[in-house]
C-alpha cells in the first residue's frame, strides 16, 4: 500500500513536468549582425571627391583582393565651387552627393553614408568640429563604424600640416580616430547597442546594434610636401595592372574621379587626364601614414597584415591627464593646443613627431592668425611683455603687447600678421618672445610657407 501511494504521485507529477515541457515555446534563433553591410576597410572623409585620395588602392584592394570596402562623407561638399553650372550651396550638395555614389560605384562600393555637417572652408580644425556639431556627428560615425564593423579604419590625418588646407578634412580624422577608439566601449552611446523591446514591431528606440574595436588605423594627407611620411606607412604603387581589370591602377583611379565634375581640381582635371592620356598625377604612389594597430603590425607592412577575422576586445585608451606645470610658459594655442593633447589621449604620441615645427599655409598678401596662451602657474600675478620677430616685408597687426596675466591663469593672444605679397621658396620663420621685467619667459616658432590657391587661414 504504501509503494503505490508513492507511486501515484509520481506518476502525476512526471505527467505535469512532460505536459509543461511541451508547452514551452522554442524561441527564435538570436539575428546576427546584417553582413550586407560588413566592411574590411571603412573611409571617413569630409567631401565628395576625397575619397580620390586612395581610390588607386581601393582598385585594388576592391577588384584583386576582394576588400568590402564602406565609406563615410561627414558632409556633401556644399561649400565649394561649380565647374558645370549654376547649383550652389544646399543644391550644390545634392549635385555632389550623387557624383559621389556614382564615382564609388564605379568601382563596386556601394555602401556610402552622407551626414549633414556642413563645408567650413578654412585650416582651423576646431571651427569644422563646431560648425558640424562635434558630439552629434561623432555618435554618427560611431552608429556606422558598429553597423559597417571594419577591421581597418583610412582617414585624413589630424594635424596642422602646411598645405593641407582644409579644417573639414582635419576634423574628419579627429572624429574617425575618436570612433576607432570609442565604438568598442558600450557605455558610448549605450542607446545604440541596446537590444531593441520588439524588432518586429514599431516603436523601438534602441537601436540593436554591436559595439565594436577596430583593428587599425591609417591617415593621409595632400600637405605640399611629404618628406614628414617618408617610411612613415604602407606605400602602394598605383602603376600595376590590375589582373582581373587588365588595365593600371592609375587608370582606374582616374576614372573614378572623373565623376566629380562640379570640381575643377579633381573631376575636370581626371575627365582631361583621360582625354589627352597623361596620367602623370595618377602614377603617384599611394601613401598611408600608420596611426595604431591593436593587432601585431610593421609600420610599413600592408594595412591587414596581422589582422585575422572576428572581433576582439575593447582596447581603452590612456585619456586625458592634466600636465603638472610650474613658473610662466608660452605656448601656441588653437588647433596646435588641441592636437598636442589629443594625440597623447590616443595613444597617438609619435604623430607629434611627425613635424618638428609647427607650419602653416598663407597666401602672399593674407592675413596670418596665430593663436598663442601666456600660462601663469605662479601665485602671483604677473605682466608680461609680448614681441614678434618676423621677416622682412612681413607686417604685425597686432600681438606686441604688455598682458596682465593673473596666478594660476592663461592669458590667449591672437597675434595677426599680414604676409608679402610675393611667393617665396623658402619657410618664412615667425617667432614670439615672452619677458618678464626684462627676463626671458619662453618663446614660440611657427614656419610659413607662402603659396597661392589655399583656402584662408
Amino acid at each position: 500500500m504504501r509503494n503505490r501511494a508513492f507511486v501515484l504521485p509520481v506518476l502525476v507529477t512526471l505527467c505535469f513536468v512532460i505536459t509543461s515541457v511541451a508547452q514551452v515555446k522554442q524561441a527564435p534563433p538570436n539575428p546576427p549582425a546584417d553582413e550586407r553591410f560588413k566592411a574590411d576597410i571603412l573611409l571617413v572623409v569630409a567631401h565628395p571627391d576625397d575619397e580620390t585620395m586612395v581610390t588607386g588602392y581601393f582598385a585594388r584592394a576592391v577588384y584583386d583582393e576582394h576588400r568590402r570596402v564602406a565609406v563615410v562623407f561627414t558632409t556633401r561638399g556644399d561649400g565649394g565651387g561649380n565647374a558645370v553650372g549654376n547649383e550652389q550651396a544646399a543644391g550644390l550638395g545634392v549635385v555632389r552627393e550623387i557624383e559621389g555614389r556614382r564615382a564609388l560605384a564605379s568601382l563596386g562600393i556601394m555602401n556610402v553614408w552622407f551626414l549633414n555637417g556642413p563645408d567650413t572652408p578654412g585650416q582651423d580644425v576646431l571651427r569644422s568640429l563646431e560648425t558640424w556639431n562635434h558630439g552629434a556627428t561623432l555618435g554618427q560615425v560611431i552608429r556606422l563604424v558598429r553597423l559597417t564593423r571594419p577591421e581597418v579604419i583610412l582617414t585624413w590625418l589630424p594635424a596642422y600640416v602646411a598645405g593641407e588646407n582644409h579644417d573639414d578634412h582635419q576634423a574628419a580624422g579627429v572624429i574617425a580616430t575618436e570612433a576607432f577608439d570609442m565604438a568598442g566601449d558600450p557605455t558610448v552611446f549605450p542607446e545604440q547597442i541596446s537590444a531593441p523591446r520588439n524588432r518586429w514591431s514599431i516603436s523601438n528606440l534602441t537601436e540593436g546594434l554591436h559595439s565594436w574595436q577596430p583593428k587599425k588605423i591609417y591617415y593621409f594627407t595632400d600637405a605640399s610636401h611629404l618628406d614628414f611620411i617618408e617610411g612613415q606607412g604602407p606605400k602602394y604603387s598605383t602603376l600595376d595592372t590590375s589582373p582581373s581589370r587588365q588595365v593600371p591602377y592609375f587608370r582606374l583611379a582616374a576614372e573614378e574621379m572623373a565623376h566629380h565634375l562640379t570640381q575643377g581640381d579633381t573631376g575636370q582635371m581626371a575627365k582631361a587626364a583621360l582625354a589627352k592620356g597623361d596620367f602623370r598625377y595618377f602614377q603617384e604612389p599611394e601613401r598611408l601614414i600608420f596611426g595604431k594597430s591593436l593587432v601585431q603590425s610593421s609600420v610599413t607592412g600592408d594595412i591587414f597584415e596581422g589582422v585575422s577575422p572576428g572581433p576582439i576586445p575593447f582596447a581603452p585608451v590612456r585619456g586625458y591627464q592634466s600636465r603638472t606645470r610650474s613658473g610662466l610658459s608660452l605656448e601656441l594655442g588653437g588647433p596646435w593646443a588641441f592636437y598636442r593633447d589629443f594625440w597623447v589621449v590616443h595613444s597617438l604620441d609619435h604623430l607629434a613627431q611627425l613635424l618638428p615645427n609647427p607650419e602653416v599655409a598663407v597666401g602672399g598678401g593674407e592675413t596670418l592668425h596665430i593663436p598663442i596662451l601666456i600660462r601663469n602657474d605662479t601665485d602671483r600675478a604677473v605682466e608680461v611683455t609680448l614681441n614678434a620677430t618676423l621677416p622682412p616685408d612681413w607686417k604685425e597687426l597686432s600681438g606686441t603687447a604688455r598682458y596682465p596675466v593673473l596666478a594660476h591663469d592663461e592669458y590667449p593672444v591672437q597675434a595677426f600678421c599680414v604676409a608679402p605679397s610675393k611667393q617665396a621658396s623658402e619657410w618664412q620663420p615667425l617667432t614670439w618672445t615672452a619677458e618678464v621685467n626684462g627676463k626671458a619667459a619662453g618663446s614660440v616658432s611657427v614656419r610659413v610657407q607662402l603659396a597661392g590657391g589655399g583656402l584662408p587661414q
